[in-house]
């Protein structure tokens, strides 16, 4: 990406499209440029921001896996009466820190327990008619009430058999730690008001089937939700994986590369305009790795091309299933003998995911990029609409799109990208004119060469989501 002030490399796109630009310039009338200024470019950073990540606490987040490893198994099917140990007990326990956290903040959360029921099948992991439970707690927008952003984590836990909902499963990584994560980034966030609302979710049922994630992306369908983002955390807490890798300077961004609800005639287009891995997921993975790269020094995030692990899956597949952009976050170097696993140790190797092998500070800095990408999300102008392209046979590409109307709207970013590349690697500001119907001729730039997309950004410099063409549009 070229940043305000930056040069371009040479020979990269943006040098030619710069050099493109200053040409112009030099052989424009004098008087041009004094009646049209260059548009000043919004800053890159908010400092809000780095307090944000600053604030996230390690002890807190450790405080809370060690609170639901306490309560021995969260296995969907254990113990909802207990005060102490169970489903029913974690799930209380949750309920009751997100009205604290609310509390705090003079009521600003929407705490809800989330109740589906699920009918059993004996070839299922319910084999009888279940309740399932999660919580959620909604921080509503202040100018976008009905925009979302969503980030959540498993209550739930298990050990070698699905089904065994009695024996000791302290779930310490998978997935204590996604929920530690949620809570601590409610904890951070709700010292500031936002443009757009974020629910912060402690699902259920995921070992069982992702029933939690489903019913509330089925919710969020039905009542007719403007999902930007969802972050699904799931596993943030270990460095060490079993490839023999300790590292804590890397995660993972699962996302897949487009939604399943496009019908033939979208891939069609595809086909034959591209786009087959710039689906509105993948946008929002390389949202997270570009606040990585803005905010975080000695972090990376590692962006994998597929929907999730190798045939394997998690709670944000079911939001992408009724078309909402979501992706995966966690660790780089899994550990198989600390998942799923009975407490046990066999020919010397201890196997369970017990709270010995989880590293808070490691969880803290993915809780930290989740907060980063809500807040400047939350913050940023609603993404423009009815964004096409045109440009074949021309030395140009030209894009169009439609602008929703914020307060605080500063204008657009045009992204290009060569075809090979996986990130969005340059951009040029567009200020907003005021009018919905926007318009940007990139010279020079030959449309069979490059990708493009367009992001609105506010006077503060946060940007949405990048925008892919409608192919064939």
């Amino acid at each position: 990406m070229t940043p305000r002030g930056a040069f371009p490399r040479p020979g990269s796109p943006a040098a030619a499209y710069a050099l493109a630009i200053a040409l112009a310039l030099a052989f424009a009338p004098a008087h041009a440029a004094a009646q049209e200024p260059a548009p000043t470019t919004p800053p890159a950073r908010d400092l809000r921001i780095s307090a944000i990540i600053d604030a996230v606490s390690a002890d807190r987040i450790e405080a809370d896996i060690r609170t639901l490893v306490g309560f021995g198994t969260r296995h969907t099917l254990s113990d909802t009466l207990s005060e102490t140990r169970g489903i029913g007990a974690a799930r209380r326990w949750i309920h009751a820190e997100l009205e604290a956290i609310s509390a705090a903040c003079g009521g600003c959360l929407e705490v809800e327990y989330q109740r589906y029921r699920v009918e059993g099948n004996p070839r299922s992991r319910i084999r009888e008619d279940s309740w399932v439970v999660s919580v959620t707690a909604t921080l509503r927008g202040t100018e976008h009430p009905d925009r979302y952003l969503v980030m959540s984590g498993d209550i739930d836990s298990r050990v070698s058999d699905a089904l065994d909902a009695t024996s000791e499963s302290p779930g310490a990584n998978d997935n204590a730690s996604g929920v530690a994560g949620v809570l601590e980034a409610a904890r951070v966030l709700t010292r500031y008001r936002f443009e757009k609302s974020i629910v912060f979710a402690a699902l259920a049922g995921e070992e069982q089937g992702l029933f939690g994630g489903r019913h509330l992306a089925e919710k969020a369908r039905e009542e007719g939700w403007l999902i930007e983002a969802v972050l699904n955390n799931d596993m943030i807490g270990n460095i060490a994986g079993i490839d023999g890798v300790v590292d804590n300077t890397s995660f993972r961004v699962f996302s897949e590369p487009r939604p399943p609800t496009e019908d033939d005639a979208v891939w069609r287009a595809i086909r034959f305009y591209g786009g087959e891995v710039d689906g509105p997921s993948r946008q929002v993975a390389r949202y997270v790795a570009r606040i990585t790269d803005e905010y975080f020094r000695n972090l990376d995030a590692m962006m994998i091309y597929r929907l999730d692990r190798f045939g394997r899956g998690g709670h944000h597949r079911p939001f992408n299933d009724e078309g909402f952009p979501g992706v995966r976050i966690m660790e780089t170097h899994e550990h198989y003998d600390r998942q799923h696993q009975d407490l046990r140790t066999e020919d010397g190797v201890a196997y369970g995911d017990v709270i010995d092998y989880v590293d808070f500070d490691y969880a803290r800095k993915l809780t930290g990029v989740n907060a980063a990408v809500l807040a400047a999300l939350a913050w940023a102008p609603p993404p423009p609409a009815n964004v096409e392209i045109s440009g074949a046979v021309r030395p140009s590409a030209r894009l169009e799109w439609d602008a929703h109307r914020a307060d605080d709207l500063a204008g657009f970013k045009v992204y290009w990208r060569l075809t090979t590349a996986p990130q969005w690697t340059d951009w040029v500001f567009v200020p907003w004119n005021g009018q919905q119907e926007m318009a940007h001729v990139m010279e020079n730039l030959v449309i069979d060469n490059y990708l493009f997309g367009v992001a609105a950004v506010d006077a503060e410099g946060h940007e949405s989501v990048v925008q892919f063409p409608t192919p064939g549009r």
